[in-house]
């Protein structure tokens, strides 16, 4: 017998017996069920997603949910995804609903928990032994600054742990649509769109009201450009580049089509992340930093199984902002009091307090952006992209009432001023089909649609007459080529008349959006005290920092700042653990 034909036959062997052991055969295709009451757990977008299913005779006859914290619109995808498994009998491969991807992977999660509970695995699962451990480099926060820290020290070489509270990947950044902002890049040259860094640097200075730390800013335009290539080279896709509110240039680069940013960037961060060899670690909160002599040694967590320390040469904060921390958020700016926020739950802005004993400097913590367009009745953010493909905004009478492509917070007051503090983001199927973050609103059930604009003023209860007027008279203006001149609306910000139907219209007001400041920050994102001094081996990125954005954040900037010093920081900590 040849040697090859032994190896195939002892391995055919091992495997037949593996299959007695274990009771597999091969005509039996999965351990039959006990029956009962079952429970698993999964992560969700605000928290874990608690099920239980009913199983007879071996099948799973029903399921039933037990705890979940996720949005109105998308708590239906759960109980959809149980259907789809007593129907199917299966717990992975499920359809995801469109607009709730990530609910439907957590209810996918606990299903398949549950299942495994019904199969007996999980009374032969050991508990994990809480251990401490250690690293080079250890980031806090698995959101776009934090993954992209991670990918950029862990593929050059650096042991690198990512603690995140959460049970998922993403934070904020998962509702980022717009895209990332960002000049002279070779995806703006193959598209024929002239841009420079000069003026990317004098839009954001400008639109933060000059507020904005200049070194910071000049920064991070200067290294857009390779950032993007960078993130190609990941896997993402930014090839398609529209305008966002007070960009002079089209720049903000996105998935083709215009579809959301975040959506799609989490997951491709998070595998980069993965692949490079960084050890991601959900569900694990930070309690403090642990400092000596003036620099951090790592970090004390809390984990589902117990509290344990992880030591680190270095530690970067990518924590996020403190947007979905009502209490903060009034103490430093009162007249939010009461307001929405379109942050997720995670975002309580935990990392103050861990840099006080370092006397870390805090700059800029009552510039607060609300973002104007936000759905009140659940809190989705509708991109500001839909503006800036051609959408306008009207009031109860069917008027316009300023230049909807205004900054966010010039924008959000003129709401703030309407009647019911809300308004209605007006466009036609022309915009829609120019833009296909809209697909989403559509299938989450957002808009009301109609057949002319006067059946869109009736559904909307305000005056027909009116808004048939008010949008003959924004095309006119836009047919001139000479922009609008009731509210300063520039013509290269008015690509399409509104003049085919369907037209469609959503309620939108102002909600808490994004702190601007927070950590004090050099442009090697390094923690700065308050004397003026570097921190050493302490970092961070993201909107946990203060400075960039000034008084007012730029839509584009968000994505581009937390890709960029996230960067920046990874290759800083390098250095410094050298």
């Amino acid at each position: 017998m040849s040697k090859k034909r032994t190896i195939i036959t002892s391995v055919f062997l091992v495997v037949s017996a593996l299959a007695i052991i274990f009771g597999v055969s091969c005509t039996k295709k999965k351990a039959s069920l006990n029956d009962g009451e079952w429970t698993g757990t999964g992560a969700g977008r605000n928290g874990p997603i608690v099920l239980s299913i009913s199983v007879q005779e071996g099948k799973i006859v029903s399921g039933k949910v037990i705890k979940e914290e996720e949005t109105d619109f998308a708590k239906p995808a759960i109980n959809e995804m149980i259907e789809q498994a007593v129907k199917t009998q299966k717990t992975s491969g499920l359809d995801t609903v469109s607009g709730a991807t990530i609910t439907s992977k957590g209810t996918m999660e606990a299903l398949t928990a549950a299942v495994a509970a019904a199969s007996g695995a999980s009374s032969v699962a050991q508990e994990k032994t809480v251990q401490d451990a250690s690293c080079d480099i250890l980031v806090i926060g698995a959101g776009g600054a934090g993954l992209c820290a991670a990918t950029e020290a862990a593929s050059k070489g650096a042991k690198v742990i990512v603690v995140e509270k959460m049970g998922i990947a993403g934070g904020n950044t998962n509702a980022a649509t717009g895209g990332l902002n960002a000049s002279e890049t070779s995806v703006q040259k193959k598209l024929g769109i002239e841009d420079t860094n000069e003026q990317y640097y004098q839009d954001t200075m400008k639109g933060g009201y000059n507020l904005n730390d200049p070194d910071l800013v000049r920064n991070m335009v200067e290294k857009s450009a390779e950032t993007v290539d960078w993130l190609i080279s990941l896997g993402a896709d930014l090839t398609d580049v529209g305008k966002m509110a007070g960009s002079t240039n089209k720049r903000t680069h996105r998935p083709q089509g215009g579809a959301a940013v975040g959506a799609h960037l989490v997951p491709v961060l998070q595998k980069a992340a993965e692949n490079a060899g960084a050890e991601i670690r959900f569900n694990t909160k930070v309690t403090d930093i642990i400092e000596e002599s003036g620099k951090p040694t790592g970090v004390k967590v809390n984990a589902e199984n117990g509290s344990y320390t992880i030591n680190a040469k270095s530690v970067i904060i990518a924590s996020g902002g403190f947007g979905a921390n009502n209490e903060m958020v009034v103490k430093y700016k009162s007249n939010l009091a009461g307001f929405g926020t379109t942050n997720h739950k995670g975002a309580t802005g935990d990392a103050f307090a861990w840099v006080e004993k370092f006397n870390a400097d805090l700059v800029q913590m009552e510039q607060i952006q609300t973002h104007p367009t936000v759905v009140p009745s659940n809190g989705v953010m509708i991109t500001e992209a839909v503006r800036g493909n051609g959408a306008i905004m009207v009031n109860r009478q069917g008027n316009r009432f300023g230049n909807e492509m205004a900054t966010r917070d010039v924008m959000s007051a003129d709401i703030l001023a309407q009647e019911g503090k809300t308004a209605y983001l007006l466009f036609d199927q022309n915009v829609r089909e120019s833009l296909k973050a809209i697909e989403g609103y559509v299938k989450q059930g957002l808009l009301t649609q109609a057949d002319s604009l006067s059946s869109l003023a009736e559904k909307l209860n305000m005056p027909e007459s009116q808004l048939e007027q008010t949008v003959a008279k924004y095309n006119e203006y836009q047919a001139s080529g000479n922009g609008d001149s009731d509210f300063g609306r520039k013509a290269s910000e008015m690509p399409l008349a509104l003049n085919k139907a369907p037209y469609y219209a959503v309620e939108v007001g102002p909600a808490v959006h994004h702190t601007m400041g927070g950590i004090k920050i050099n442009t090697k994102a390094q923690v700065i005290a308050k004397d003026g001094s570097v921190i050493d081996g302490l970092f961070a990125a993201g909107e946990v920092t203060g400075g960039v954005h000034g008084g007012n954040r730029l839509g584009g900037n968000a994505v581009a700042d937390i890709c960029i010093y996230g960067k920046i920081a990874a290759d800083s900590a390098l250095d410094y653990i050298k």
